[in-house]
């Protein structure tokens, strides 16, 4: 980790959490229950520690579900749920990733969606860059960085080194 910078460090990340689990309750307060979806691996590492946050501050019922797609060329693959329609029908969801770079990943990962009825479809994620090439944009954002094209954002979520690095 010698070439890369630490924007967040492992208590910062933790305090954008907690915010952004309190946003969504404060967003979905009178809803029964909200469907957190992550998208791919770290999405999902994501998702589960906002939902955790989310359970206890709250009586929302919470359900967890995975979203698998290829990142690099969406538009080649089915995109994947671990969860069938039925689950997230008229429900609230809550699209999770780590990083919004040009918007891709999200616009693909919420087309899933736009076949079920939903009350609510919403986005999700610790960093946003700035760099939208697509119409979407994050309505949860726990930290918004402008960074140049050639600059990477790295996330660590888990073990003694969870943070948001620059390189």
């Amino acid at each position: 980790m010698s070439n890369k910078i630490k924007i967040l460090d492992i208590k910062r990340v933790n305090q954008k959490l907690n915010r952004l689990a309190w946003q969504v309750y404060e967003q979905n307060s009178a809803e029964k229950k909200i469907i957190v979806v992550g998208i791919a691996s770290r999405g999902l590492i994501l998702a589960k520690q906002l939902v955790k946050t989310i359970e206890e501050i709250s009586d929302i019922e919470t359900t967890i579900g995975y979203l698998e797609l290829d990142k690099v060329n969406p538009y080649n693959k089915e995109v994947s749920v671990d969860l069938s329609p039925d689950e997230y029908l008229g429900k609230v969801v809550i699209l999770c990733d780590d990083v919004l770079n040009s918007g891709k990943t999200l616009m693909y990962a919420a087309k899933h969606f736009l076949t079920t009825p939903l009350t609510k479809l919403s986005t999700l994620v610790l960093v946003d860059r700035n760099h939208n090439r697509y119409p979407i944009k994050a309505d949860y954002v726990g930290l918004s960085l402008a960074t140049t094209l050639k600059e990477y954002i790295n996330i660590e979520l888990k073990g003694a080194n969870k943070g948001v690095y620059l390189s």
